[in-house]
């Protein structure tokens, strides 16, 4: 709820106009003001997202915006920003907007566009892998280089690829695969491997190259193009709810399963049983998609596993309930506009991100010049011992003499001490640089970029006043969540007497429409149906009728027993809604037999029939109530001069 909440916030906020506002004071809440530049921007932005006329008003508009203002002046009041909970929550979502600055856009773009290009086609390769640490000594490195050119040599001279894998290779699953990683795209692995396997034309053998796992050669044996988006149908029958038949939807999926093996047609099943309520009433249809769009990898490979050749599935069950699938259309992968999104996220979680990270890095050295104390740097590199190898290095137990400054970021000052800090937090690293002077410049160097970032990020707000206006709003945001579950949420869901009192005086209760307590019998064989409905006429059961007509594989009657408004679409258009037992009669390729046992007049619906609504209705009494209280809590005053020149800038 609190994702829906702040994601519909992030979507309007985000979209803020840059440009430079007058700022004029528009109203205050108990003497705080709050600005015109503010209310337009998000007044603007609002405007295409919002469907009720009413809030494209901008009387009711700057109601509704003092009302949110409000609620927010009463969770400052109330203390709600000093929850180590919401604190934590603001940080993360600080830290998951800052993404767009901390990177470098540029070289973000340039690995999209190749990873897009790379992503329409897969390849096979066999792999050898000779380990090395990426921090090993030079003589280890050099250790491990030769012999990898010593295997290579070997395939050059004509030994088998997949011979040498399983003989020399250091990758643990070479023994059994002989190096085959079978078909991957981008981002399956790491990205200099891929950049090799991408660089090496099928068949033959990359050059040496490196990964942070060692040194490999590897061989292209095969290549496909990207299996793109899919179109199927299905029929869904929900999971059984706790306390129901868990066997009752796997035996019915089953039934309908094997009344498409013997012709009858999947689109009017669908219609009829699927329980996917979006899609039934266009035969199962669902909309097309790529990997990775499903909540259900099952469902999806299935799916895809699917063709013209072989278009239907058996019976399976997902998270979600049982399913039949049928196949209609198969797709090309995805344009990179609509698949730039998901790539840009996945650049970010990738190898690809350390190119991205140094090259913002780079810029930073650039913005902030930066002058080491070469006297602290020798103090602070003295405290460091060869015990660092082993980990076993303690911090001085007197750090007076490093507390001065090692250098500075604009006005902020970083000592020898944070140094010290820094080079001990590193020390289970296990780097293996040698001498240790030359480790500790390394270390430097990382440490000096690390507070480059830290200063950058920290100071995001004074850089962009477009962020900061950000921040602010999901800081708001986070506080007003927090007070509408205490205030009006929660209340709702506890307040059982005052709901219960609020739909006693609910003037448009929820409707039932006629429904019918019903036995619906459907076969495609008249014989059958003819001697059904002779058995419900003599009042036999409806287990005895399906075990007598419907013996080993074939499913010859189909019988549902529901309580269903009339227009449902598992009751026949022609039945009566009346009490009895209907005749034999036929709609599109199916003879019916229904039995109505009672029928239930429209009405009212019951509280528990309807709670949903009731409840969101009540949420929405509540806010408005409190939303009056709050105006006498609080001393509201409205600029109504600026207000009018608000008005006659937007009829401009």
């Amino acid at each position: 709820m609190k994702k829906i909440f702040l994601g519909f916030l992030f979507l309007v906020v985000s979209l803020v106009n840059a440009q430079n506002q007058p700022k004029e004071v528009l109203f205050t809440i108990d003497k705080k003001p709050f600005y015109s530049d503010e209310f337009l921007r998000v007044y603007n932005k609002n405007l295409d997202l919002v469907k009720d006329e009413s809030q494209k008003d901008l009387n009711q508009y700057l109601e509704l915006y003092i009302g949110y203002k409000l609620k927010v002046s009463k969770a400052n009041k109330m203390g709600l920003q000093n929850d180590l909970k919401y604190q934590n929550e603001l940080k993360s979502y600080r830290t998951q907007l800052t993404k767009t600055y901390t990177t470098d856009s540029k070289v973000t773009a340039e690995l999209v566009k190749e990873a897009y290009e790379r992503s329409k086609k897969e390849i096979r390769a066999s792999h050898i892998l000779v380990l090395v640490d990426e921090n090993a000594t030079p003589e280890d490195t050099l250790k491990a280089f030769k012999k990898m050119v010593d295997i290579r040599q070997k395939y050059v001279n004509g030994e088998s690829f997949e011979r040498l894998a399983e003989q020399f290779s250091e990758d643990p699953s070479a023994k059994e695969n002989k190096g085959d990683l079978g078909f991957f795209s981008s981002f399956r692995m790491v990205y200099s491997f891929e950049n090799a396997a991408y660089k090496t034309p099928k068949g033959q053998v990359s050059k040496i190259f490196r990964t942070r796992f060692g040194y490999h050669i590897l061989k292209v044996t095969d290549t496909r193009p990207n299996r793109g988006e899919v179109i199927v149908a299905h029929i869904m029958l929900m999971n059984a709810k706790e306390g129901e038949d868990a066997e009752k939807p796997k035996s019915l999926i089953q039934e309908i399963y094997k009344k498409i093996q013997q012709g009858e047609n999947f689109e009017e099943l669908a219609k009829q049983y699927s329980e996917d309520k979006s899609s039934a009433p266009k035969g199962g249809v669902l909309n097309r998609f790529g990997s990775g769009q499903l909540s259900s990898q099952e469902f999806e490979d299935i799916a895809f596993s699917l063709s013209k050749e072989n278009p239907l599935s058996p019976p399976f069950q997902s998270q979600f309930g049982w399913h039949i699938v049928k196949f209609i259309d198969k797709f090309s992968l995805k344009s990179f506009d609509d698949s730039k999104s998901e790539i840009e996220n996945k650049v970010s979680r990738d190898d690809r991100s350390r190119i991205i990270t140094n090259s913002l890095n780079e810029k930073l050295r650039k913005k902030y010049k930066i002058k080491r104390d070469e006297k602290m740097f020798a103090a602070v590199s003295k405290a460091v011992t060869n015990d660092y190898y082993d980990s076993k290095w303690e911090l001085p137990k007197n750090t007076a003499d490093y507390v001065g400054k090692l250098f500075s970021i604009e006005n902020k000052s970083i000592t020898g001490e944070q140094f010290l800090n820094f080079v001990n937090s590193q020390q289970k690293s296990g780097t293996k640089v040698k001498p240790l002077s030359k480790a500790l410049e390394l270390l430097f160097s990382n440490f000096k970029d690390e507070q480059l970032n830290q200063y950058y990020n920290d100071n995001l707000e004074n850089e962009f006043p477009e962020f900061s206006s950000v921040v602010e709003e999901y800081r708001d945001g986070l506080l007003l969540f927090d007070l509408m579950d205490k205030e009006i949420w929660q209340r709702s869901k506890t307040d059982t007497l005052g709901l219960k009192n609020f739909y006693d005086k609910y003037t448009n209760k929820p409707q039932w429409k006629t429904r019918l307590d019903i036995v619906v019998a459907s076969s495609t064989k008249l014989e059958v149906m003819k001697k059904v409905h002779a058995m419900l006429k003599k009042g036999d059961e409806t287990k005895n009728i399906k075990s007598k007509f419907n013996v080993g594989n074939n499913i010859n009657i189909m019988i549902i027993e529901e309580i269903k408004e009339i227009g449902s679409a598992v009751i026949p258009k022609a039945t009566k809604p009346d009490v009895g037992l209907s005749d034999v009669f036929k709609e599109g390729d199916y003879y019916y037999v229904t039995k109505v046992n009672k029928v239930i007049p429209e009405g009212n619906k019951s509280l528990d029939e309807c709670r949903g609504k009731i409840v969101n209705e009540y949420q929405q009494y509540l806010e408005q109530n409190w939303v009056d209280e709050l105006k006498k809590e609080f001393s509201v005053e409205i600029n109504q001069d600026v207000f009018e020149k608000i008005k006659s800038k937007l009829k401009k």
